[in-house]
């Protein structure tokens, strides 16, 4: 890991373990977050599982640890998916 490293962390069922994704950059995590997202309304949907209460975001490696992602102007992932919509 260096300095910068973006990854993808994803719970399908809260409260279990996320899982984590490595990414090259904010539109590839947009990307998988959505295609996650769109996936367990799918199962849903079509009774794959009865219920589900996910939760996704991005993290940012700042050469020690793990943290959320903020851009330049102070934006989380999901207020830069939101924003993209308008």
């Amino acid at each position: 890991m260096k300095k910068g490293d973006l990854k993808v962390w994803w719970i399908p069922q809260v409260p279990l373990k996320p899982f984590e994704v490595p990414v090259k950059n904010t539109e590839e995590a947009i990307l998988l977050l959505d295609t996650l997202a769109y996936y367990d309304a799918f199962q849903y949907e079509h009774n794959i599982k009865p219920d589900y209460c996910n939760a996704g975001g991005l993290q940012e490696f700042d050469g020690i640890e793990w943290l959320e992602y903020y851009d330049e102007e102070g934006r989380d992932i999901d207020e830069i998916m939101r924003n993209r919509l308008k």
